[in-house]
């Protein structure tokens, strides 16, 4: 695979930045990355939204005496504006012509869980996700100070059920077995002690504040360090621990490089992620262009994201509906805001299960053959004997291809945009398919090429990156 191609699929999600990272060199395509604006306006469907304690309190008392007509408008409001932030986030990462602060989001999203289902106040959620946005490429020592405290986590991990006398350890075991150190790095003396310093973190209006009745303001002892601890401190006491920088690194290794990265490479960079205090952007500049430097294709299972959004780029697909991505998504096991567990999406190998596999195939052949997908189509595709029949949009395709060159040109240029590797067996099928007579100028070339795709969509290769 083409090493710019490779790399774009990396920290974005399609080939499409491929010509400018080739044309900027690497280097410089992160310092855009790095330095890309984003919109920081609040989305337009969550304005009627509750955003203070006292409007959720209002609705919640409304909710009480309304009728059961009324309720269900309130449940579909709520469920309304859940849907369309998942879309809303689709729309930028699908958009953004640097994607990789998007896929920075995503990595801290699935590092950070806080789900909708959980939570439940959208505002909440939105509030989370722009957290990971503003903080992406900054300092992950900030970035988990302003976690922890934030609405949606106290939610999501049962802190507004931790006060003085009565403890929940929910987050403070998170705090140290997920989010930070890991297993094996801390007592459960430092579990307790830091439900203690958390004890009374409970909802604010722009974020988590202690309220006096609930904290705990007694001494506690945290990794060897006494006093009134609260949520900062703790943190601060963290990320003294020598063990600290190593479970970042080895997943920011897994979400852009390896499923498998080698313990010798987590502890090279988290030696330099210490050194350079836990600033994220040097961190992940020397990541890329280290291991761009070397021949790593084929070392990742792309993720459902990362599949259709390729898809969708090459065959020029651009005004697929967002919400036909996230239905797709949310059936590949990847449903954005709803992880099933606080250890988030498993990656590598769980995103090739024979039924995810099946469904990539079935939206692959469907998308090829230029049919739309739609959320009756996609609840369909479970197994080859249950192909969808009917719900069939036409939309117009094409595939990028050299008009003058020739069959083995043309499945070379293929092969060096989508595959890591081609064997011989690949090749013969490959000119079966596009044979030595082909003329690309003949009117229905496009299709005879689309069939090339098509087939190469379906190879265990195409899968990897």
């Amino acid at each position: 695979m083409k090493k710019s191609n490779l790399w774009s699929l990396r920290l974005g999600f399609s080939g499409k930045e491929s010509d400018t990272i080739e044309k900027l060199g690497l280097e410089k395509f992160l310092k855009h990355s790095y330095d890309s604006k984003f919109d920081t306006q609040l989305p337009a469907f969550l304005n009627d939204d509750p955003k203070t304690l006292l409007e959720l309190k209002e609705l919640r008392e409304s909710i009480k005496t309304a009728d059961s007509e009324e309720k269900k408008k309130v449940l579909k409001k709520e469920i309304y504006s859940a849907v369309e932030l998942k879309k809303w986030w689709i729309a930028k990462i699908r958009n953004d012509e640097f994607p990789l602060r998007e896929n920075m989001v995503c990595f801290w999203h699935n590092h950070f869980v806080s789900t909708t289902q959980k939570v439940k106040v959208n505002y909440w959620i939105y509030q989370h996700n722009m957290i990971l946005r503003e903080n992406a490429f900054g300092n992950f020592k900030e970035l988990t100070k302003q976690i922890v405290k934030s609405n949606a986590m106290v939610k999501y991990l049962d802190n507004v059920d931790n006060k003085k006398g009565k403890y929940n350890e929910n987050l403070s075991r998170e705090l140290l077995e997920l989010f930070t150190i890991g297993i094996g790095n801390y007592t459960e003396s430092d579990i307790k002690n830091g439900a203690r310093a958390l004890a009374g973190l409970n909802y604010g209006d722009e974020g988590a504040v202690y309220r006096k009745f609930a904290e705990d303001n007694s001494d506690k002892t945290y990794f060897g360090k006494t006093g009134n601890l609260k949520a900062d401190d703790l943190v601060d006491i963290i990320f003294e621990q020598k063990e600290i920088p190593y479970l970042i690194t080895r997943k920011i290794l897994k979400w852009f490089v390896y499923d498998n990265p080698s313990e010798e490479l987590v502890k090279y960079y988290g030696d330099y992620f210490r050194k350079v205090k836990f600033e994220i952007e040097p961190l992940l500049t020397k990541i890329f262009t280290e291991e761009y430097k070397k021949e790593t294709s084929g070392t990742k299972i792309k993720d459902p994201l990362v599949y259709i959004l390729q898809l969708l780029d090459e065959l020029h697909i651009d005004d697929l509906d967002d919400g036909m991505v996230m239905f797709f998504l949310k059936q590949q096991g990847m449903d954005l805001y709803n992880q099933v567990n606080v250890k988030g999406w498993d990656g590598g190998n769980s995103w090739l299960t024979s039924q995810i596999y099946l469904q990539r195939n079935n939206t692959a052949d469907l998308l090829c053959s230029g049919r739309s997908i739609t959320r009756k189509v996609l609840n369909t595709m479970t197994s080859e004997t249950e192909k969808p029949k009917s719900e069939f949009e036409k939309i117009d395709i094409k595939i990028d291809f050299d008009p003058d060159g020739n069959n083995k040109t043309i499945i070379t240029e293929l092969s060096n945009r989508l595959l890591f590797k081609v064997n011989d067996s690949m090749q013969k099928d490959m000119e079966n398919l596009l044979k030595y007579d082909f003329d690309p100028k003949e009117e229905h070339a496009n299709f005879a090429v689309l069939r090339l795709f098509n087939y190469i969509t379906k190879l265990p290769e195409y899968q990897l990156i």
